[in-house]
């Protein structure tokens, strides 16, 4: 007899990266890892291995919009995850999405580059980021990087302040591109620091450790764990993930997000 189970709904928006290691094949695997289940919209596709992102293709804002509505007039997600947007007027679609789902938890990983290094936003997305897409997220993600881009300040505290003055909920700064033997995380909310984490730095560069990441909270967060378990969890679940990173190219490492069923596969 089949056996019908239940499991919480993250709608996952990002671009598609062909090699597996980001994108919305990274969110889905991560929220599948976590007991979730993933529905997607791919907002942008890309041209892209482990070694380079060569090319940015934008979907048309009107099929992004006609394919989140369609996923909403019959799934009721618990969360939202967003990556990569492709296009200011796709942000612009994500915004009044949001704002008709009032109740969503919505992750933002607020991406500006690729892993190697390539600015995957212009000047309008950027600008959508900052007075609008942050404002409207319940937990931002950006890397060091990232903060200071979105800011203009420096200092980590003072990135957090202005993210959280700009309507963010929640601030999780992560220090994976500091020259530190060790990565330190940072979780800020209105109240100040709440919540600081650290690993040992590991040997070699990844590719999507970042939509892992915001992915597993983002899945943490429907199943129901309150921020600072759902960052905790998935802050240990992505370590996890590098320290049995897969070699699928000739340059960044791949996250394993499915470590735990090759465990089973090996011990069966």
């Amino acid at each position: 007899m089949n056996s019908i189970v239940d499991r919480p709904i993250v709608l996952c928006i990002g671009g598609h990266d062909p090699s597996g290691g980001a994108g919305i094949i990274a969110d889905s695997e991560a929220v599948r890892a976590a007991g979730a289940y993933p529905i997607s919209v791919v907002s942008a596709l890309t041209e892209q291995n482990t070694c380079e992102l060569v090319r940015v293709h934008a979907q048309p804002a009107e099929q992004v919009e006609s394919q989140c509505r369609t996923l909403l007039r019959e799934c009721q997600p618990k969360a939202i995850k967003i990556g990569m947007a492709g296009s200011s007027r796709v942000m612009r679609v994500l915004n009044a999405l949001i704002d008709e789902h009032p109740s969503l938890p919505v992750v933002l990983d607020p991406i500006l580059g690729a892993g190697a290094g390539q600015q995957v936003v212009d000047a309008a997305m950027l600008n959508q980021l900052k007075t609008n897409l942050i404002g409207r997220s319940t937990l931002v993600t950006p890397n060091l990087i990232e903060a200071r881009s979105l800011t203009d300040a420096h200092d980590l505290d003072d990135c957090a302040a202005a993210l959280l003055a700009s309507g963010a909920r929640w601030v999780l700064i992560t220090g994976t591109h500091d020259e530190s033997s060790s990565v330190h995380n940072w979780l800020f909310n209105t109240s100040g620091l709440q919540q600081r984490l650290e690993w040992p730095r590991l040997q070699g560069s990844y590719h999507g450790s970042g939509c892992t990441l915001a992915s597993a909270i983002a899945a943490r967060l429907a199943l129901g764990m309150t921020m600072l378990d759902a960052v905790a969890e998935a802050q240990a679940y992505t370590w996890e993930s590098l320290t049995h990173a897969l070699r699928t190219g000739s340059c960044q490492l791949t996250p394993n997000r499915l470590f735990a069923m090759d465990a089973l596969v090996h011990d069966a």
